[in-house]
């Protein structure tokens, strides 16, 4: 029989290859504007884009657009007919445009999350049938892989489900007290009353700061309980220091483990996954978490039942930091490798943050951790709003939020943690990476509720990221840490101050100090970043790519970290979002530029706080921006992203803001 040719037998074959694309997202007001993400809340619009002139397999194309459901997409390689979860496929034809000329609005609204499930979102994959034969074929494209759905829509997990609970989740909650001993083996257990259906259920664990109690965690407790956690909220031992408030919650995780048959009659029993352990805590008990996982590192013998692998992430709420670096970490309040996340509140009025505070400066912690890192800060939260035993919120400032914002904001982040570290949900990562100012979570205070302002961190762990320039190995302000070339314009280069990111004196007044504001290095912390200015003129600082480091074809994102300084003239100038853009160019002096201003929001402007000297403003808050490599590329750009021979950003009126002042930090290529 005579063979047909390969390109007959790819047609024929149903479980022949698609091409794979992004094609979902939300289109932006600028360039590159469109922007590809993975999730959505539902009711949310959702649009779809083709970029012909990037992707010229699509110009002039007429196609059919079909939704299924990820856990669908095995039958529809099999050769399944196409059926749309929005009803009737949606026919298009592009154009030889770019995603302006070909962007289309999807009818989402039958499109669910994962509603009476404890896993936060559905996948859904975008299907373009090429040859509309409603069948997955060859010719067809696909937005989505075995592996990952081409988009999620993820349902309201904040909102209380019925009028007084404070369920948020499928489950009902049990609350139950749990005396196991002495005054500080008291605990308060949280638990789905059906989880004798539920197999093991990782456990999240809450030790208190000092002068709290154990049973001010409802907030926490009902809430990821009511989403198939376990969670345990002991009395912790506060008063003598760090090392007692430590003990308590090695020995409070022990405990419950080891004696879990006392619990309700052993309704616990063969329902906690010891190696799926979460700590979180509160101010000294923030503090106290990390280091009782650094005593686990340095081998202490108190766990028994579980080990220092079965910790997998920890998360401090305004925490302490009395035992400082600690000469490298061993001794001090140092977490290691272990993903980590810091809770910060701008109006905190005992970790107050304050320049004459070392205790008191919360970013200290976060810095030190070697692993995955994220931090969520809220201007406008006190001390005592992350706990719900009423009373002050210990707060000081304008604009304050209480705890009745502050809480739905924290169930909105909490969540998406929890589920993203501990399970990899990918409908999680944009609640963790993209700014408050353009996604948030349903339920969440909308973007135009007084006092609301929310920024996030999010930095990759070393492994999936290369570094440009992180400002630690090479103190040259003309050399980046990876050995490019830095340059900058005229005007700019004279402002430019590399160094520990660290205010030296012991006020926020504004001074001759180059780091005025900064607090994310503590007294012996290495951590350092850039600090420049401009004024009224357009300036450039560009970094290098060395010879070897220039194909980025591997990589996602070009991520990088960046805050206002607080007080200064030219933040107070124009109080708001700072606006600059960033630039990529290959070796043929093909240029792509992108204003982060495209994707919702700037650089956030200090909260306007007094106190710790004279003016208004508190410490400099660092938000992460991360840009998509691929939207360099958009309609048609000629930018080779395997020859990419420096990054820059551009600075001043024709690119932004006309005027600024800010520290810049963890330049880095990341794979997601």
């Amino acid at each position: 029989m005579r063979a047909l040719p390969l390109l007959l037998l790819l047609l024929a074959s149903p479980a022949a290859a698609q091409a794979t694309r992004e094609i979902a997202g939300k289109p932006l007001g600028r360039y590159p504007h469109f922007q590809f993400v993975t999730s959505f809340n539902e009711g949310e619009p959702i649009d779809l884009a083709f970029d012909p002139r990037a992707d010229p397999y699509l110009a002039k194309r007429a196609l059919e657009i079909y939704v299924v459901a990820h856990e669908e997409l095995p039958e529809f390689r099999a050769g399944r007919k196409l059926e749309s979860r929005t009803g009737k496929a949606l026919a298009v034809r592009l154009n030889l445009g770019g995603v302006l000329e070909n962007t289309f609005r999807l009818d989402g609204g039958p499109l669910r999350g994962g509603a009476a499930t404890t896993v936060l979102g559905r996948g859904y994959d975008v299907i373009a049938d090429v040859n509309h034969n409603a069948r997955l074929d060859a010719p067809d494209v696909i937005d989505g892989s075995d592996a990952r759905a081409g988009f999620y829509v993820v349902q309201d997990f904040v909102s209380f489900k019925r009028e007084g609970t404070k369920e948020t989740g499928p489950f009902s909650v049990v609350e139950t007290l749990f005396f196991a001993g002495g005054q500080f083996q008291r605990q308060d257990i949280y638990y789905p009353a059906n989880i004798a259906e539920l197999g093991e259920l990782p456990l999240v664990v809450i030790s208190h700061g000092n002068g709290h109690n154990y049973q001010w965690y409802d907030h926490i407790g009902y809430h990821l309980a009511s989403w198939g956690y376990v969670v345990m909220s002991h009395s912790n031992n506060t008063g003598p220091g760090i090392d007692t408030a430590s003990t308590s919650t090695l020995r409070n995780t022990n405990i419950l483990l080891n004696r879990t048959v006392e619990v309700d009659g052993g309704a616990l029993v063969g329902h906690i996954d010891r190696h799926h352990i979460v700590w979180i805590g509160h101010s000294r008990g923030g503090e106290g978490v990390v280091w009782a996982y650094r005593r686990m590192l340095n081998g202490d013998p108190i766990p028994t039942a579980y080990g220092v692998g079965d910790i997998r992430l920890v998360s401090s709420m305004a925490p302490t930091d009395f035992r400082g670096s600690g000469f490298g970490g061993v001794f001090g309040s140092d977490v290691g490798a272990v993903p980590y996340h810091l809770w910060t509140g701008g109006s905190d009025n005992d970790v107050n943050g304050c320049a004459n505070c070392d205790i008191c400066q919360t970013f200290h912690l976060l810095e030190r951790a070697d692993g995955l890192r994220l931090s969520t800060s809220l201007h406008g939260a006190g001390h005592g709003d992350f706990h719900d035993g009423g009373g002050s919120s210990v707060a000081a400032g304008p604009c304050l939020l209480r705890r009745d914002l502050t809480h739905p904001i924290m169930r909105g982040y909490l969540l998406p943690l929890v589920q993203f570290v501990l399970d990899g949900n990918p409908a999680c990562r944009d609640f963790l990476t993209r700014q408050y100012e353009e996604f948030r979570p349903l339920g969440a205070p909308a973007l135009d509720t007084p006092c609301v302002s929310v920024d996030l961190m999010f930095l990759d762990e070393p492994g999936e990221r290369r570094v440009i320039d992180d400002f630690q190995s090479e103190p040259a302000v003309g050399r980046s840490s990876s050995g490019g070339e830095v340059l900058a314009s005229a005007g700019l280069a004279p402002t430019l101050v590399e160094g520990r990111l660290d205010d030296i004196n012991a006020s926020f007044t504004e001074s001759g100090d180059p780091m005025n504001g900064m607090t994310l290095a503590g007294p012996g912390d290495p951590s350092a970043g850039l600090v420049l200015e401009w004024s009224g003129a357009d300036e450039f600082l560009s970094f290098e790519l060395p010879a070897g480091q220039r194909d980025l074809s591997g990589f996602a994102r070009l991520s990088f970290r960046a805050a206002q300084v607080t007080r200064d003239a030219l933040t107070r100038a124009e109080l708001g979002d700072l606006d600059f853009e960033v630039e990529l160019a290959d070796s043929d002096l093909h240029r792509s530029t992108i204003r982060i201003s495209a994707y919702g929001g700037g650089i956030e402007e200090p909260y306007l706080r007094g106190g710790c000297g004279e003016g208004n403003g508190w410490g400099n808050e660092f938000e992460s921006v991360r840009i998509a490599l691929d939207d360099f590329r958009r309609d048609g750009s000629a930018l080779d992203l395997t020859d990419v021979v420096a990054v820059s950003f551009l600075f001043g009126p024709s690119h932004g803001s006309a005027d600024g002042r800010i520290g810049l930090d963890e330049l880095v290529l990341t794979r997601d």
